[in-house]
């Protein structure tokens, strides 16, 4: 009968069910994004995230850990623009309205300030995203390999 324990039943070890889930070590998005953020990788924080301005390496150098697996896309330059522009902007406008200098000095002010802040946080902002990716074990960064799915033109590509 269902639903009623018999004595010749043998107890199921969770444990050792095949079925069971593999615990899996606790990865902090905080300490991960800060690792990315400071150009490492963020599993062991030893080792460089990349190997040229914007070109992550394939793994990383002190642990092993594989880092080519991030989708980072158009979020890190989207997260540069929105942090630059809140700086150069009220900045700006304060010397404007306190100074009310020549456009000349704008530029000659405002232009390589502009590049200099925008080319230091690129990097830093891709990093920090991968590091996140990592953390929350997103496209493939768990193990697990994302689901290819048919794109418009019915070519099958990967999900991310």
């Amino acid at each position: 009968m269902l639903g009623q324990a018999t004595e010749n039943a043998m107890p199921i070890d969770v444990k050792s069910s095949p079925a069971a889930p593999v615990a899996e070590e606790p990865r902090h998005w905080q300490t991960a994004v800060k690792r990315g953020f400071r150009l490492r990788c963020p599993r062991c924080g030893e080792g460089h995230m990349f190997h040229a301005f914007l070109k992550v390496n394939d793994r990383c150098p002190a642990c092993g850990q594989a880092l080519d697996l991030h989708k980072a896309d158009d979020a890190p330059p989207y997260f540069t623009i929105l942090v630059v522009a809140h700086i150069i902007v009220p900045l700006m406008l304060v010397v404007e309205q306190t100074y009310a200098p020549p456009e000349w000095v704008h530029a000659v002010l405002w232009l390589p300030l502009s590049l200099l802040l925008a080319l230091t946080l690129l990097p830093r902002a891709k990093g920090a995203l991968i590091g996140l990716q990592w953390a929350l074990r997103m496209h493939g960064f768990g193990g697990e390999v994302d689901a290819p799915v048919a794109d418009p033109a019915g070519e099958l590509r990967s999900a991310g």
